[in-house]
Formats: C-alpha cells, sequence, structure tokens
C-alpha cells in the first residue's frame, strides 16, 4: 500500500493518514486516558493512536490469533502496562462501565450480528461525555442502515460529526485484491480462520464497491466534560 499509512501499523483496513488525524482530532484524548479499540485486529492502529495521544490503550477483538498477535506487537509502540489486549465482541466487550473516554471502531461495526447492541454496548463503556470515532460503509441505494441521527439516538449516543471518505471504496478495492494476491502471506501471519474470514469478504464484496458510501463517523456519550485521569 506504500505510504497510505505508517508503515508500522501493518494494516489490512481503510485506517489511513487523513483518517487517523481526523480521529485524534475528534477524540480530543488528554495524557494519561484510557482509549478502547473495539475491532482492534493485530492492534496496530490503536497502539499507534495510544502512543501518539500518550493514553492507555484496551483492545478488543472476536478473534484469539489476532488479540496474540496484538499482545505481542505492544512494545514495539508503548512502555509496559500501558496496552491489554481481550478477546470479546462489539456487543459484549466484557469491560466495566464507564470505563474509557475514547473509544475507535475502524471497518468493524459492518460485521457486527446487533448493531444497536453494539452501539449500546460503547456507549456503556464510555464515560459521560467520552467520544467514539467509528468508520462505516453501506450502500448508496437502498441502505441497510438507518440514518446515522436515528442510530445515534436510538443508542443513547449524541452525532456530533459524519463525514464522507469519497476515496475510500478504490482503497478497498486495492486491499481486497492485494488479500488475494498475498493468501499465503495471509494464513502464515494471521493463521486460517482470520485469513478465510478476510478472503470471503475481498471474494463477495469487492463487485458492491461501486454502489459504497463510506463515512466517517463521531458519536458522544451525553454528558459532561470528560474527567481528568
Amino acid at each position: 500500500m506504500g505510504d497510505t499509512y505508517p508503515q508500522e501499523l501493518k494494516a489490512s483496513s481503510s485506517c489511513d493518514w487523513p483518517l487517523l488525524g481526523t480521529i485524534i482530532s475528534r477524540l480530543r484524548l488528554q495524557p494519561g486516558q484510557q482509549l478502547i479499540d473495539l475491532g482492534c485486529g493485530t492492534g496496530g492502529v490503536g497502539l499507534w493512536l495510544a502512543r501518539a495521544c500518550a493514553v492507555h490503550l484496551v483492545g478488543i477483538d472476536i478473534s484469539p490469533q489476532a488479540i496474540h498477535l496484538a499482545t505481542q506487537r505492544a512494545p514495539e509502540f508503548l512502555p509496559p502496562d500501558r496496552a491489554v489486549f481481550h478477546v470479546g465482541t462489539l456487543e459484549a466487550t466484557g469491560l466495566p462501565d464507564s470505563h474509557a473516554h475514547g473509544a475507535v471502531c475502524i471497518d468493524a461495526l459492518g460485521f457486527a450480528p446487533n448493531r444497536l447492541a453494539a452501539l449500546r454496548e460503547i456507549r456503556r463503556v464510555l464515560r459521560p461525555g467520552g467520544r467514539m470515532v467509528l468508520t462505516s460503509g453501506g450502500r448508496r441505494i437502498n441502505p441497510v442502515s438507518p440514518p446515522w441521527p436515528e442510530q445515534a439516538a436510538a443508542a443513547g449516543m449524541e452525532l456530533e460529526s459524519e463525514e464522507e471518505r469519497p476515496h475510500e471504496p478504490a482503497m478497498w478495492r486495492r486491499l481486497y485484491q492485494l488479500w488475494v494476491k498475498r493468501e499465503a502471506d495471509l494464513r502464515q501471519h494471521l493463521g486460517d480462520q482470520q485469513a478465510d474470514s478476510m478472503l470471503m469478504e475481498a471474494r463477495t464484496r469487492s463487485r458492491s464497491l461501486e454502489n459504497r458510501r463510506s463515512v466517517t463517523v463521531t458519536l458522544r456519550r451525553p454528558g459532561g466534560h470528560v474527567p481528568s485521569p
């Protein structure tokens, strides 16, 4: 992917340089606060953000292999005890109430079996005033989800911003092509279960990219200012 995003991310998602900048500016985290990366994969995005913002990180992913790899990578980015990773789902993170000052969910919300339950879980683990930045894609014609103001209200959240990323479908087309081309590398690095999931996505979703509308959404849990750590 060249210099589309920092090389050290080792990313397989759409989290490019502009999106990283948007996330930092939207979350408005202070040093020492707590960040959650939901659907963290092998940890690159969350670890990069935690280092850039000088915060603590908890990563949640459904794949034990991804959690293992993320845990191994943590010392490359952060001092000991600044990052932990756990197996969990978007609907059941296993985290305490009001745990974090901010959260990110990059390219993962669309895979949640119950989208509203996932958004409500995110609200639960955020502190009052805490923000979440997520990426979301859907069809331009006959969208499968309600408008974001409705989704935010149903989850008890406030919609702060919704910004379109018109270049993202082309990025996904390139990523899908690379996933298929580098299948052997995917299996060696991520294991067969994760590779099978990615390859299935590449082969089934690439045909619908022309009608995809990709956005970056910022949600806020109602309440006062996010307290200092």
